[in-house]
């Protein structure tokens, strides 16, 4: 089988997949969200900022979808909704979707946002209609990616299977054309089919309302990713092969062919910027202050959690942010250098 659907059973099947059976949230791997209350709450910042920018004579959308794509156990979510009261009207005006399927991370979201008003649907297409901000952390590196290598002038695409002693291995199909729109940078790239289903939600969401998406996630700025499928448990880096449905899988995100396909689609594109440049310009520092000061016994780890998320050698520098939203918007908070 390709593997993406090796990728696909090994995540998503309903009852052995990993997301149906684990919640490896801060123990197969660690998230921006778990790191620091304050990523989640300066995104939530930059959605009320967002709110605020649809102003019309002074008037805000009296209702607002926030939807969440791939939310965990719903930690940026209450974090966002947390700092969201200091902007009541924004608050008021919320009306938020999580696009989650697995019924394991559905109920640990529901105890997470415990006294929100929360809803939750299978896919994005599900969600309500009207003006959005939708946000997704980690949720593109989980999409199937497919992927081809170059042998003797020849592309051929990756495949796992199983050898004569019954264990799983990975081999090369037959001779094939590379996807379109895939610019490789050497004998090895991925491509995720989901990047262009994804574009046609928003094209489709933004032809008949408002918004903007904001994603986050890791992967090169330019260029398809090489090989870069890896799997995790118990914080540990695995082989992808090694345990099917027990471990997460993962592959680097191609911001460069997502970019192009929302810009071609005539979307309004801003980014991909890097996460520490990006959470310092909406006050990640100014923030760290204010913990340090309610908090003072607690400055060492919060100045630590703090560099986790913006110091170029941790997160900082891996992790971009891509605005795509509906056409002719402006360069969103954090993205003006990219206008």
């Amino acid at each position: 089988m390709p593997v993406s659907l090796y990728m696909l059973i090994c995540l998503h099947d309903p009852r052995d997949g990993y997301y149906a059976t684990r919640a490896g949230f801060n123990r197969d791997f660690t998230t921006a969200p778990e790191t620091s209350q304050v990523f989640g709450e300066l995104i939530g910042l930059w959605a009320a900022q967002e709110w605020l920018a649809r102003s019309s004579n002074g008037a805000q959308p009296p209702k607002l979808n926030l939807i969440e794509l791939g939310p965990g156990r719903g930690t940026m979510m209450r974090d966002m909704l947390r700092v969201a009261r200091s902007v009541p009207d924004f608050m008021t005006a919320l009306d938020v979707t999580l696009v989650e399927a697995s019924p394991l991370l559905r109920a640990a979201q529901a105890e997470t946002l415990a006294g929100h008003t929360i809803r939750h649907v299978d896919s994005f297409d599900d969600a309500p209609e009207g003006p959005a901000i939708i946000v997704g952390n980690e949720f593109l590196d989980c999409l199937p990616i497919r992927q081809f290598v170059r042998r003797e002038g020849r592309w051929h695409e990756r495949q796992a299977g199983v050898n004569r002693d019954g264990g799983l291995v990975f081999g090369l199909g037959p001779p094939a054309d590379l996807p379109p729109g895939l610019s490789p940078a050497g004998d090895e790239a991925e491509f995720a089919p989901a990047l262009e289903t994804l574009v046609d939600q928003l094209v489709r969401r933004f032809a008949k309302y408002p918004g903007r998406a904001l994603l986050i996630d890791y992967g090169p700025t330019e260029g398809a990713p090489g090989d870069s499928l890896r799997a995790y448990r118990d914080g540990q880096q695995i082989d992808p092969l090694a345990e099917p449905g027990a471990s997460d899988l993962t592959a680097d995100v191609d911001f460069g062919r997502l970019r192009r396909l929302a810009e071609a689609a005539g979307l309004s594109v801003h980014g991909p910027v890097s996460q520490g440049p990006f959470l310092t310009a909406l006050g990640a520092r100014e923030r760290q202050a204010a913990l340090v000061t309610a908090n003072p016994a607690r400055a060492t780890d919060i100045a630590q959690m703090i560099d986790t998320l913006v110091s170029p050698d941790q997160m900082g520098e891996r992790f971009k942010l891509i605005s795509i939203g509906s056409p002719g918007l402006g360069a969103p908070a954090g993205f003006a250098e990219t206008a």
